[in-house]
């Protein structure tokens, strides 16, 4: 028996009709819970020999999926139907990723099951520990996560998505993603790793293991671990961003679930996706040495033929004010005065948006600051370094990687994703042997 699919596809109640060469072809359109429209063209080749062209899938619906839902017009943020507002507000981290993963909010008594699987799961393997050895001390921090992660299936018993105890694999990786970060903080500086405790949260744990010492042990500060769970949930999915798509198309083949969340990993390294709060603080710190030069670094945004980027502004989404930024924004300016932190990089931050928000160019193109202008400045209070900044996005992101893993699993199994593309290079060609070729 055929399994069923956990999203069954939405029926199609209306045809839209294309006209190429006189010929009249019809195609499904199909509708989701929140009123998006899309044009099915799955069979539009298949006797037609025609392709659709849409670069970068800019405006291409590649899957159907009930995890995160967006409408960048209303500054929207939905995780399986709650506003981002509401669990920012009133869950922690690990609630938030066993709603993404599992559907729903848990129980008291899920939660604290799920919570044991997180402290029963924490450590790595003591094999592992050898691989961090063989690691320049000046690797990036996301360089040694992907590596370690995909050496995870090596080590650990891989369960299927349909397996009764994949929430076991859902908490492994959680936590031992969280350890390994940790870790690699550690032996960047050539300190003694701190093994993670079972008496702790998920981000009062990660926190202990960053900053405790076998000569100064960490106080655990609750607002910072509040905060830190808050930031991890703003992260926590984003709809299909460029690295939740490269762990489908990379689940696609049918691969273990450690090296699909690899690639992700390695996706969201990029300046334009994950590094770019990591961005925002060094664009930061440039205009802070250029005697804080704020017109000067605007105008060079707004000048096409310059390199320059302004970091931290606008979204491929968003056509208004990113709501993950709203919320982010007032959780630096609650945190920085009770941590007695003076910090002239978030003066600058608050100048710069001022400027630019009065300036007619970002006003006409609605260039708001999005998610990553604020949060940089937040873990820099916390006092975790900017090579570790996109390492804080992939823990925090890591719950929905899984979720959509396990979402294709289930509805796309044995579906290899295979792009098509538009050739535009020479056609045919006269092989030439060398000695006839000219110069």
């Amino acid at each position: 028996m055929k399994k069923r699919l956990s999203n069954p596809a939405p029926v199609p109640t209306k045809t839209a009709f294309l006209l190429i060469d006189g010929k009249r072809i019809e195609l499904p359109v199909i509708e989701g819970t929140e009123g998006q429209k899309g044009v099915d063209i799955t069979g539009l080749r298949s006797g037609n020999g025609y392709l659709t062209f849409d670069n970068g899938f800019a405006n291409t619906s590649s899957t159907l999926s009930s995890i995160t839902f967006v409408d960048g017009e209303k500054s929207i943020l939905r995780y399986r139907g709650y506003n981002i507002e509401d669990l920012v507000e009133n869950c922690t981290f690990v609630e938030v990723a066993y709603l993404l993963v599992q559907g729903k909010l848990p129980t008291a008594s899920e939660l604290k099951k799920f919570s044991g699987y997180l402290n029963q799961h924490s450590m790595i393997h003591e094999d592992m520990h050898h691989f961090f050895t063989g690691f320049p001390p000046n690797s990036h921090p996301m360089a040694i996560l992907s590596a370690m992660v995909t050496s995870l299936s090596s080590f650990y018993p891989y369960l299927g998505y349909d397996d009764p105890s994949f929430e076991i694999t859902e908490a492994r990786l959680l936590s031992k993603v969280r350890t390994i970060a940790a870790f690699s903080y550690k032996k960047s500086r050539g300190e003694p790793v701190v093994y993670p405790r079972y008496d702790l949260s998920y981000c009062a744990n990660f926190l202990n293991m960053m900053f405790s010492s076998p000569v100064a042990e960490y106080e655990i500060n609750p607002d910072l671990v509040k905060v830190l769970n808050q930031l991890l949930i703003l992260h926590a999915d984003h709809e299909q961003n460029c690295s939740t798509s490269a762990v489908k198309l990379v689940a696609s083949t049918g691969v273990n679930l450690y090296a699909a969340i690899s690639a992700g990993i390695s996706a969201l390294w990029g300046p334009f996706h994950g590094g770019a709060n990591q961005a925002v603080i060094e664009m930061l710190d440039t205009i802070r040495k250029d005697r804080k030069n704020i017109k000067k670094y605007l105008e060079k945004a707004k000048n096409k033929k310059d390199k320059f980027k302004l970091m931290g502004f606008g979204h491929a989404v968003y056509k208004n004010y990113d709501p993950r930024a709203k919320l982010v924004k007032k959780i630096c300016h609650d945190l920085l005065p009770r941590l007695n932190v003076v910090d002239p990089l978030l003066d600058l931050a608050m100048e710069l948006e001022t400027a630019a928000l009065a300036d007619e160019y970002f006003i006409e193109r609605k260039l708001y600051p999005n998610v990553d202008f604020y949060s940089g400045i937040i873990y820099r209070a916390m006092g975790i370094p900017t090579n570790m900044l996109t390492v804080m996005f992939t823990i925090g992101r890591l719950p929905g990687w899984i979720a959509h893993w396990k979402e294709t699993m289930e509805n796309e199994k044995g579906k290899i994703w295979r792009p098509r593309q538009i050739y535009i290079g020479p056609q045919r060609r006269e092989f030439v042997p060398i000695d006839r070729r000219m110069k």
